[in-house]
């Protein structure tokens, strides 16, 4: 833990690997996953160490979640990978999440 100005402690984040690994553009692997927003049969909303990744594509499957690993499986035709800041930008309120689902 860190000591902040404000008095209180702010914990320290370590960033895992993140990693995608895709085969024939129809089943992979995504390390450094630290929660699964979203899915549905057309797009994949995950939030990793590199930011927030949307994966769009058709008949878009999770198979398999590993929590302690930070890992997911996926399933399905993938068309496109997307990150975007997981953070707001200064002075906006609500971050991606806001900003997915105006």
């Amino acid at each position: 833990m860190q000591f902040q100005e404000n008095g209180g402690y702010m914990e320290e984040r370590i960033m895992k690997n993140h990693k995608i690994s895709l085969f024939n553009r129809n089943s992979g692997i995504i390390s450094g996953v630290r929660e699964v927003i979203s899915f549905d049969p057309n797009e994949i909303i995950l939030d990793t160490e590199q930011g927030m990744l949307m994966v769009h594509g058709e008949d878009l499957h999770v198979t398999k979640l590993t929590v302690e690993k930070g890992e997911v499986e996926i399933e399905g035709i993938v068309d496109s990978f997307i990150y975007s800041d997981s953070g707001p930008a200064k002075g906006e309120k609500g971050g991606i999440m806001r900003r997915l689902f105006r």
